[in-house]
């Protein structure tokens, strides 16, 4: 498989003046380089991004677990919420080769002491995670969805939240899941869709 530039290991960006927009001109590079080389179309929408990066902000989420990683674009929008609040992020990323263009994506966004990046089986890793979580975002195959809230869920801190990625698109893949969101006595649950694809978010209740 042959590698894009956007994602061979480099040193990382050098910051620059932030412009309105709130995303450093490197990393916006970065990012949109990211984008274009993702021909499966794996990574999450600008618009998506964007609200994971503001959500992180706005509930100051300090421990975050993504299920999911592809090449890192969500997690460096993850990782620049959690630069503002002093958090830690572990993405976990089953292909080899899409953990490690993740690892080096991260890398160049300079945040690689904020998001860990985890090659291996999700089922197998999140138990090799310790503590609990303030927010979780699941993109990982839809199927496994049920599986993963199951799994992670009890794991949430009361009051954080658990966000799924196209709840809309791909909503006939994942009924099982979207039902037992719904019926969780603990959850609270809505859903948003900055961009086309749909994100579920439920929140635990206190």
């Amino acid at each position: 498989m042959v590698v894009a530039a956007c994602i061979l290991a480099a040193p990382p960006v050098l910051a620059q003046p932030v412009p309105a927009t709130g995303v450093d001109p490197a990393i916006a590079k970065l990012l949109a380089g990211i984008r274009a080389a993702d021909k499966g179309q794996l990574a999450v929408s600008e618009e998506d991004g964007r609200f994971l990066r503001v959500l992180v902000g706005a509930t100051n989420a300090r421990q975050v677990l993504e299920i999911g990683a592809a090449s890192g674009y969500s997690a460096i929008w993850i990782g620049m919420g959690l630069r503002q609040t002093g958090g830690k992020l572990t993405t976990i990323e089953f292909d080899p080769v899409r953990a490690r263009e993740a690892a080096a994506n991260v890398q160049r966004a300079g945040l690689s002491d904020i998001v860990k990046v985890v090659h291996g089986d999700a089922f197998q890793e999140i138990p090799k995670v310790a503590g609990s979580f303030d927010l979780v975002f699941l993109d990982a195959w839809k199927p496994d969805y049920k599986k993963f809230f199951d799994m992670v869920f009890p794991r949430v801190n009361p009051g954080g939240l658990f966000l799924a990625h196209n709840v809309i698109n791909k909503k006939n893949e994942m009924l099982d899941f979207l039902a037992a969101i719904e019926k969780h006595p603990m959850a609270l649950n809505t859903t948003v869709s900055p961009g086309h694809e749909g994100i579920s978010i439920t929140y635990k209740r206190r």
